[in-house]
């Protein structure tokens, strides 16, 4: 079953032109292929702070939402010009205004009649009456309230306001799940899957990254973005310490999302490498590459509710995964969980030892069964019970 047809006006929790691709991302470009795919870009959700970052996409939100609708990857993309502050009502209502101003000139514009309105976020709420949508998702991959900056108070009001206008909610993890399930929402569990058939050519002869190429054995990897709030530096200061003849590779940008974010003596070990970002289309050459991969996040009410998109890449790629014991992870066979340093070293440890071919590609052919695809198929068939489309 799959969704076709389809006009769908997409609230998302990011750019859409971002270092970093996320479930949004993936998933309306590959709906844009049969459908016809509005995206509405960041909100602003997280109080801005004075760092060139965020100094340089306040510029870039101005120029693009003076620009109005722009087509990126198949995708109509708008930027609409909002108040990156949501403390109160009266900031609350005054974005409203402006974003029903923005979406009704682009809906008009692009000929939007009664579409499918699939929001990341409960800001989508003041579009509900303008659009009268079809049908109207929510899609939770992330326990926004508890990002750092957020307002984590009013983003729950808000929440619970656009809950009983929902047709279908899509949790990304089992907490996330069992918190929308307890609130009698109609939800359905969609943890997060990869583009597998791209990561598995990871297991193909081919190039590897030069700098990944340059380094000893064995070489552990972490691959995405590296904020404090999420990745525990701490840990890896103390596994890296402790494995000095190891090669610890950092790939990704610093700080996106959260500018005050300092690597502080990480990046200063000789045996820790951050190489940067790398296009998404070039990751297999990275993990092609690794002996094993690892997810060291920290333990806290954020991480509390992620399912890692990184999982299925990692394992698709046919790597052996060691991760923090993140409560989304529980029961998954294929990654290893580590409470401690001990347990996170020992569980590299065995990585290393047990790898082979075979064992990559035995990994790599259970990936396949979490593919965007697949999962896109799953969404259609609940769309279909829920809503009837």
């Amino acid at each position: 079953m799959k969704i076709s047809g389809q006009q769908i006006l997409c609230v998302g929790f990011a750019d859409w032109e971002t270092e970093v691709w996320t479930n949004q991302h993936h998933l309306m470009s590959r709906l844009a292929r049969e459908n016809d795919v509005l995206f509405v870009e960041s909100l602003g959700l997280r109080r801005p702070t004075l760092s060139g970052r965020d100094r340089a996409r306040i510029v870039r939100r101005l120029r693009r939402g003076l620009g109005g609708v722009r087509e990126l990857d198949g995708v109509r993309v708008l930027s609409p010009l909002v108040v990156p502050l949501h403390s109160n009502r009266g900031w609350e209502a005054l974005n409203a205004v402006l974003l029903r101003a923005a979406v009704g000139r682009a809906v008009q514009r692009v000929g939007f009649r009664r579409p499918l309105l699939w929001a990341y976020v409960p800001h989508a709420l003041p579009l509900i009456d303008l659009l009268h949508p079809k049908a109207v998702v929510y899609h939770c991959v992330d326990d926004i309230a508890a990002q750092p900056g957020v307002d984590g108070p009013r983003f729950r009001a808000l929440e619970e306001r656009f809950l009983p206008r929902t047709n279908l909610v899509l949790a990304s993890s089992q907490p996330l799940y069992e918190r929308f399930r307890a609130r009698g929402a109609p939800v359905v569990y969609a943890p997060n899957v990869a583009d597998t058939a791209h990561f598995a050519t990871a297991l193909e002869p081919g190039r590897v990254d030069p700098a990944i190429a340059a380094l000893p054995r064995p070489r552990v990897v972490f691959v995405g973005t590296l904020v404090s709030t999420k990745v525990d530096f701490k840990l890896l200061a103390e596994l890296a310490d402790r494995r000095p003849q190891w090669s610890w590779v950092l790939v990704g940008p610093v700080g996106l999302g959260e500018p005050r974010t300092d690597l502080g003596g990480l990046a200063e070990r000789p045996n820790v490498h951050h190489i940067g970002s790398r296009p998404y289309g070039d990751l297999p050459q990275v993990l092609r590459g690794a002996d094993a991969a690892i997810i060291p996040y920290r333990i806290n009410k954020l991480t509390e509710s992620v399912f890692p998109m990184k999982v299925y890449e990692y394992l698709a790629a046919g790597l052996g995964v060691v991760a923090t014991d993140l409560p989304s992870l529980r029961g998954l066979a294929e990654v290893r969980l580590a409470a401690d340093p001990d347990a996170f070293l020992a569980g590299i440890e065995e990585t290393v030892a047990n790898d082979s071919v075979e064992a990559r590609k035995a990994r790599s052919a259970a990936a396949t069964n979490h593919s965007w695809e697949r999962r896109l198929e799953e969404i259609a068939t609940a769309l279909r019970q829920a809503c009837g489309i």
